[in-house]
């Protein structure tokens, strides 16, 4: 049932409340005829094919999105990559040296790097030993200025999803914020939390073109959440945030999803065979179930085994450092020639 205690204008900081928000050109003009003359934004006149600003809104971009993820296009915020959408809702809704949010490592670290940028403060609550969220230990840490939760799933770097009854119990006992940040659904066989957004309204959904579309290079970000949500974060967005050539280029992947879906099974089948092989290597202790384009494994000393990888020529992520990990090196899934050159080698090191 939806949270009968959640009161959106109680989150938004004061001062964004009362902000009125930057109008550019293309926000009061956007009524384009071929044959029109532009004279309102002091840009350039002499084509280069990028002379123009981008639309503000990345209408058309949103249209299709929209009709991808069955989420209606005021429900839908982009943004210059994920990492300026979760920025904007600590700017939006967390008074810097007042507020707090919760994290749950292991997890992705941006999130405690813009609690600190924007002066928020980061309670950590670890994650379980099978790496689920322990939701009673997390709302005793729930105070009267925790405005956001993070909630990574599937989790990076575990790369499990997080049980769907833990996520419901959140979103129902706490008043503010759920963000759940679902840049690897699309290897998932979980149901994104996009499909439940009409029955919570502090639920938050991050999601990026830059794993299972491919695009990491043109940095695009995604939220998806209330109408309501998405208004305040509009409020405070730069104007011109995602640049024309990103909206070109994410629109043309969009409309070729045929080639994203099977990129995404290969992966998938690629993920699979390479679990496969890291159990039978006599140095991996242990190989964790994934949900997402990367495994997670368990080795008898990760600094000796990530530098013989690196000698021969192959980089993976050494996760010692964060909580829970010790001793995991972490394996991004690529393609059939790099798995294979990958396999090889740690046959030849077992």
């Amino acid at each position: 049932m939806p949270n009968q205690t959640f009161y959106l204008e109680k989150l938004v900081r004061d001062n964004v409340a009362k902000l009125k928000p930057y109008s550019s050109a293309r926000d009061e003009f956007k009524d384009f005829h071929e044959d029109m003359v532009f004279l309102d934004a002091n840009e350039n006149p002499y084509n280069t094919g990028v002379n123009r600003y981008p639309d503000p809104q990345q209408v058309t971009l949103k249209q299709h999105l929209s009709s991808v993820k069955r989420v209606p296009v005021d429900q839908i915020l982009l943004g210059n990559g994920s990492d300026e959408v979760l920025d904007l809702l600590f700017r939006a809704f967390c008074e810097p040296n007042v507020d707090n949010v919760i994290t749950l490592p292991p997890t992705y670290g941006m999130y405690a790097v813009l609690a600190a940028t924007n002066a928020i403060a980061n309670r950590e609550v670890l994650l379980s030993k099978d790496f689920q969220p322990d939701v009673n230990s997390i709302l005793d840490q729930v105070d009267h200025q925790t405005k956001m939760i993070f909630l990574c799933s599937p989790n990076n770097p575990t790369a499990n999803s997080f049980e769907a009854a833990s996520i419901t119990y959140l979103l129902e006992n706490f008043k503010g914020l759920v963000v759940v940040d679902e840049a690897y659904i699309d290897f998932s066989a979980a149901e994104s939390w996009s499909t439940q957004l009409h029955n919570y309204p502090n639920l938050v959904i991050i999601q990026t073109l830059s794993k299972a579309y491919g695009l990491a290079g043109i940095r695009l970000g995604i939220c998806y959440a209330s109408a309501e949500i998405i208004g305040v974060l509009n409020k405070i967005k730069p104007p011109y945030n995602v640049n024309e050539l990103t909206q070109k280029r994410a629109l043309e992947r969009i409309l070729n999803y045929e080639s994203v879906a099977s990129e995404i099974n290969s992966i998938l089948k690629q993920r699979d065979a390479l679990s496969k092989v890291l159990l039978e290597v006599n140095y991996v202790n242990k190989v964790y179930p994934s949900e997402a384009n990367f495994i997670l494994a368990r080795v008898d000393d990760a600094n000796k085994r990530y530098n013989q990888l690196l000698e021969k020529g192959i980089v993976v992520r050494n996760r010692s450092n964060q909580a829970l990990c010790e001793n995991t090196l972490r394996f991004t899934v690529g393609t059939t020639e790099e798995n294979e050159k990958l396999i090889a080698v740690l046959k030849e090191l077992a």
